[in-house]
């Protein structure tokens, strides 16, 4: 092909390379009200008395505002289809602050320091409440997070406010029980990751103001322009046809900006002052309060005959949601409906899962979006089976993977119609060399080197909910806008969609102009979540260009007073096939600006009823100190099956940033509160995310299968990358020196004490 599974470049690279990219703070008008709001320092409390009389009298302060000021009308700050899965459960402002970090007045003044001095000038009077700050005590806690009357929660998932309950479901398929009590081999462990931040370059900020027709405008760095248009008009009780949102290029998302986290603060003042209005996140509030991965706690229970079938897994998963329930009902979903699949020989199979409310701060999507948590736990344990049967964990992998053709256990009934997991598993053991160093050497100057694996999946989309449209036209000497509502937030989508475009109407790539989104203009999309963009919104494109072509042939064969029947039409020109003329696609492009009565412009639709997933293996090379138990990433060697790679590069990029990430996960990353709910990683000083000193090498490679269902048989490649790292170090440590670590982050003092307590 000449463009799709073609190495070409981004169409924005020479712009970031010569620092000509702007992003939202960089094109806010100059006289935007500055937006900051005041956060509670306590974990749970009644807000009894404000003052803002002296805030209010600062030079230069244009308004403050607490919760009486504020619709009382609870939403969700979730970037999701509505019916929002998440229940509604936020105001603007509340009189009830329910963790650290909460706001609980906006300050609105004409410069940021008229408007830190009258942050420091409000006076609050508060009720400090009982917290609950450990998850495991939360479900059924007598102290209610949520005690209101006007909590809602819109779909069927298991919510309950009164048991600070949030999600709870259960599905299984045979008697898991007895398929357990038949096994010769059991494992039965918990795992335990904490929360993550996306930690993405571009903190989290927007501006807003009021056009001539006095509607809402809302610029922001999102990655769901359309769901935030819903959750503003919601918030502030306005007619959505009031509200317009428009994203320029966005510097990072990662799933923290699939949540509106603050959106609602600058619209808000524009909304009641008539001023344009901005926000932008220091780089302390996107840590403290913002959207981080959900800290869950996953046991897991497997069984195995003596020929090394698994037969049986039982997954438990407790979700932390935190203080309010954004992505808290949908992720946790996938800590079993993204692992348990991986094995397709399962006799039985149970998964349920509880997602509470605690008074730290709320969590929300990151890149793997809960089934990055339960990889960790159902690879973990599968390598613990490996080692209590003394089999090599790849070998008692290759027996039960799941293959292409099988129907997936746990993942709605559906077939895995292209797979190349046990291709990716091979490849990867070439790669690392695994026949060879597998499990461990010794390196005979105090510090041993591990090798471990670990297989991941995930979707493309989500099936039968997530839609996505295309609008393309012709315009004159006919080149094409192509305009789309996904975003691209530095993931390359916009040159992806320009690829199938071009390979679709047969013409150059720089002939399409990709527009961005503004939700007045733009084509619904969802959103860029769910690794959705490439497989979902790539089939909108594909069928776009068709319906395109049908009427460029048209248009061209009625220009040459021909039948369509009898031309053709190869991307540059209309052929007459009877006599041989033509008519190029530039002057069709012309001639229908003059006495036309057709637009030479399509738009279609894409929703799939599946979501095939794609697969990666990790091995994972480490070094491990015998001394002092600090663990060196030495090498990384990842293969992925995601379909047709619409841009090779693109997915290297992807799957390197992927794994690095993971990486960071697995060793370093961790966030910590005190008792009283105080959050101590509040900055890059006190969370570590790792450099590129730090990951060692990491190799890529691609093992393509075919799915039937994508663009030119493309699956997904964005979430996947990040689940095998956790499972692969975890397994490579455990071969190197014996320890098994089950909470992430692995650090140097959990191997060391693990090995004291081995001697």
């Amino acid at each position: 092909m000449r463009y799709v599974n073609q190495a070409v470049p981004k169409l924005d690279a020479q712009a970031l390379v010569t620092g000509q990219a702007v992003y939202t703070d960089d094109i806010a008008p100059d006289d935007c009200l500055i937006v900051k709001v005041l956060r509670s320092p306590h974990a749970h409390a009644l807000i009894r008395d404000v003052q803002l009389s002296r805030a209010k009298a600062v030079p230069g302060i244009e308004a403050v505002f607490t919760y009486k000021d504020c619709p009382d009308k609870r939403f969700t700050l979730a970037g999701q289809t509505y019916p929002e899965p998440s229940p509604y459960d936020r105001l603007i402002l509340d009189q009830r602050v329910r963790f650290v970090g909460d706001p609980v007045a906006i300050v609105a003044g004409q410069t940021e320091e008229a408007v830190q001095k009258a942050l420091k000038l409000i006076e609050v009077q508060y009720e400090v409440l009982e917290p609950v700050l450990d998850f495991h005590k939360a479900k059924d806690n007598p102290v209610l997070i949520h005690p209101e009357e006007n909590w809602e929660s819109l779909a069927p998932v298991g919510a309950d406010n009164q048991r600070n309950l949030c999600a709870h479901e259960e599905c299984y398929e045979g008697n898991v029980e007895q398929v357990l009590a038949e096994c010769a081999y059991v494992v039965d462990e918990t795992y335990h990751t904490k929360a993550n931040q996306q930690a993405m370059m571009e903190t989290f900020r927007a501006y807003s103001y009021k056009d001539a027709y006095g509607r809402l405008n809302i610029v922001s760095a999102t990655q769901v322009p359309f769901h935030v248009r819903r959750i503003m008009a919601t918030a502030l009780n306005i007619p959505k046809s009031r509200v317009r949102v428009i994203k320029p290029r966005i510097g990072g998302g990662f799933g923290a900006k699939q949540t509106a986290v603050m959106e609602m603060y600058p619209a808000f003042v524009t909304w009641m002052t008539g001023k344009p209005a901005k926000m932008v996140f220091t780089r302390e509030e996107s840590m403290i309060a913002s959207s981080p991965r959900h800290e869950m706690e996953v046991r897991v229970r497997i069984g195995a005959d003596e020929d090394g079938r698994i037969r049986a897994m039982d997954v438990y998963t407790l979700s932390n949601t935190g203080a309010y329930g954004e992505h808290g009902p949908t992720t946790v979903g996938l800590s079993g409906h993204k692992s348990i699949p991986l094995y397709g020989k399962t006799d039985a199979f149970r998964f349920v899962y509880d997602v509470v409310y605690t008074n730290v701060m709320s969590a929300g999507a990151y890149r793997g979006y809960g089934a990055t948590q339960g990889i960790f736990a159902v690879e973990s344990a599968v390598t613990e089976l490996a080692e209590k049967m003394g089999v090599d964990p790849v070998v008692l992998r290759e027996k039960n993977l799941v293959k292409e053709g099988q129907v997936m256990p746990a993942y709605y009934g559906e077939t895995a119609q292209s797979c190349a997991l046990d291709r990716c598993l091979e490849r990867a053991k070439e790669m690392i060399g695994w026949e060879e160093k597998y499990p461990a050497r010794d390196m005979g100057n105090g510090k041993v080197r591990g090798i471990g694996v670990g297989m991941a999946m995930q979707g493309s989309g989500i099936s039968a909910c997530d839609t996505a449209s295309v609008a393309l036209k012709v315009n004159d000497d006919g080149f094409y806008s192509l305009m789309i509502g996904a975003t691209d937030m530095g993931t390359g989508c916009d040159t992806v969609l320009a690829q199938m475009a071009a390979e679709c109407l047969e013409c150059g790539i720089d002939e399409i102009v990709v527009h961005g989104v503004d939700t007045d203009v733009s084509p619904y999309d969802c959103g860029s979540y769910a690794s959705s963009t490439t497989y979902v919104t790539g089939m909108a494109v594909v069928k776009t260009c068709e319906t395109l072509r049908e009427k460029l042939l048209e248009r061209g064969a009625a220009y040459l007073g021909c039948d369509p029947e009898d031309a053709e039409f190869d991307g540059e020109k209309v052929t007459n096939l009877k006599n041989g003329e033509s008519i190029s696609r530039a002057e069709i492009g012309n001639r229908v600006m003059c006495n036309n009565g057709d637009a030479l412009s399509a738009s279609e639709a894409f929703s799939s009823p599946v979501s095939p997933p794609p697969f990666m293996v990790g091995i994972a090379e480490v070094e491990v100190d015998k001394l002092t138990g600090a663990v060196e990433l030495i090498d990384y060697a990842a293969v992925v099956d995601c379909g047709t790679p619409i841009n090779p590069n693109l997915a290297r990029v992807q799957t390197e940033g992927g794994i690095a990430q993971g990486i960071g996960m697995a060793l370093y990353e961790d966030i910590v509160y005190n008792d009283k709910g105080k959050n101590y990683s509040n900055s890059f000083m006190q969370y570590k995310i790792p450099s590129r000193l730090d990951v060692g090498t990491i190799r890529v490679d691609f093992e393509s299968s075919y799915e039937p269902t994508g663009p030119f048989g493309a699956k997904s490649i964005g979430e996947i990358v990040i689940n095998t790292p956790a499972p692969a170090i975890a397994n490579a440590v455990s071969n190197a020196v014996g320890v098994r670590i089950r909470e992430l982050p692995i650090t140097a003092e959990k191997v060391y004490w693990g090995m004291q307590e081995k001697k």
